[in-house]
C-alpha cells in the first residue's frame, strides 16, 4: 500500500503570474455550468433546504447564475418552481423516484442535480442512463465523488456535470464518521485531468468559505463552485431566522447538512434503522444581503484573476502555478492590527 500527499485549500498557495490585464473590471466571468450551458458566473448555491429559496433565486439569476432546487418538500412546490422558472432552473432528486423525476423534467426544468453522499456507485450510473435515456436534451448534474475514476464513470453513464466534494462542507461530518474523504483541493485536482479530456464541467462543491478559496478551486481546474454556508447566512435564504442581540444583524440563521439528525428528524420522522447522522445543524449570524455576498466573491475573483495574469478562468487555470505552504503561511497572511505577530 502506498500513500501520497492530499491537499486543503490551507495548505497550497498559487504563485502571482506576469500581469497584462489593465484592470480588475477587465476579466470575463463566463464558465460551463454543464456540457451544454454556460452561466455568467462561476458561483452556484447548494440545493439545500436552508440555502436555496425563490428570493435567493432571483438574485443568482439577475447576476448570471443558474438556481438548483432542492428535494426536501412536497411535489406540488417543485411543480410550483419549475412552473415559475422554467428552464432557467435545475431541480433535485435522489436515485429512488425516477418518475417523479421525469415528469418534473416534462414540466420544462432545464435539468436535474441527482444528489447521493457517495455518488460513485451502480444505482446512480443506472439512475443516469435511465434518465439520459428517456430524456436525452435535459442535462444532468451527478455527484457527489472524489476521485478521478468516480468523476470519469459519471461521465461515461452520461453525465453532463459532475459535482465533486466527499466531506468538506461546513455542516457535514462524514469524514470523521468513516474515515472516508479526499481533501477537497486534491479531490478537485485530481477529476480536473480527466475533465481535461472529456470536457465535461467540474463543480467544486464544498468547502468554500471566502474568495480565496473560490480562486483556488477554479485555477485548479473546477467550471464553477457550490456554496451552501455562506448563501444560508444570507437574509434572502431559506434558512429559519431568529432574532439576536449578539449579532451586527440582529438576526441568526441556522444552517444544517442534509445528513443531520436534525434534518432527518424534520423529514424522514429519525434516523433510518442501523446509520448514524453525518452531519450537523447550528445557528449563526445573518451576514446581509447576498448579493453584498455576491459582490464579495466575485470581487475578489476578478483581482485573483489579474494576480493570475487571466482574462479568464480558462487562462487562470492554463497558468496556474501551486505552491505547497505549511500552516504558518495562513497565519502570515491574516492583517495582524496592534502590532501582533
Amino acid at each position: 500500500m502506498t500513500i501520497r500527499l492530499a491537499f486543503t485549500f490551507d495548505d497550497v498557495a498559487l504563485v502571482p503570474q506576469f500581469n497584462n490585464v489593465p484592470s480588475r473590471a477587465e476579466p470575463d466571468l463566463e464558465t460551463w455550468m454543464t456540457r451544454n450551458r454556460k452561466m455568467a458566473i462561476p458561483i452556484l448555491c447548494s440545493n439545500m433546504d436552508t440555502a436555496i429559496s425563490e428570493e435567493l433565486a432571483d438574485i443568482l439569476l439577475r447576476y448570471g447564475s443558474l438556481p438548483i432546487f432542492h428535494r426536501f418538500t412536497e411535489m406540488d412546490k417543485q411543480k410550483e418552481w419549475v412552473q415559475k422558472y422554467g428552464e432557467r432552473t435545475y431541480i433535485s432528486c435522489g436515485i429512488l423516484k425516477i418518475e417523479e423525476t421525469r415528469a418534473l423534467l416534462d414540466l420544462g426544468a432545464a435539468g436535474v442535480c441527482i444528489d447521493v453522499a457517495h455518488g460513485h456507485s451502480d444505482r446512480m450510473i443506472r439512475f443516469i442512463q435511465e434518465l439520459k435515456r428517456t430524456h436525452p436534451d435535459r442535462e444532468v448534474i451527478a455527484g457527489n465523488v472524489c476521485t478521478a475514476m468516480a468523476y470519469h464513470d459519471l461521465v461515461n453513464a452520461g453525465a453532463d456535470a459532475v459535482k465533486v466534494g466527499v466531506g468538506p462542507g461546513a455542516a457535514c461530518t462524514t469524514r470523521i464518521v468513516t474515515g472516508f474523504g479526499v481533501p477537497q483541493f486534491t479531490a478537485i485536482m485530481d477529476c480536473a485531468k480527466v475533465a481535461e479530456k472529456l470536457r465535461v464541467p467540474l463543480i467544486a462543491d464544498g468547502g468554500i468559505r471566502n474568495s480565496r478559496d473560490v480562486v483556488l478551486a477554479l485555477a485548479a481546474g473546477a467550471s464553477s463552485v457550490m456554496i451552501g454556508k455562506l448563501f444560508a447566512m444570507t437574509k434572502e435564504s431559506a434558512a429559519p431566522k431568529r432574532s439576536s442581540s449578539g449579532t451586527p444583524s440582529g438576526q441568526e440563521a441556522k444552517f444544517r447538512g442534509q445528513a443531520s439528525e436534525d434534518f432527518q428528524k424534520d423529514f424522514y420522522g429519525g434516523l433510518k434503522e442501523k446509520t448514524v447522522a453525518e452531519g450537523i445543524d447550528f445557528w449563526g449570524p445573518v451576514t446581509g444581503s447576498a448579493e453584498t455576498l455576491l459582490g464579495e466573491l466575485l470581487g475578489g475573483l476578478r483581482s485573483g484573476l489579474t494576480y493570475g495574469g487571466a482574462r479568464n478562468i480558462k487562462e487562470l487555470q492554463r497558468k496556474a502555478e501551486f505552491v505547497q505552504v505549511t500552516s504558518t503561511y495562513m497565519r502570515e497572511s491574516m492583517p495582524r492590527p496592534g502590532g501582533k505577530t
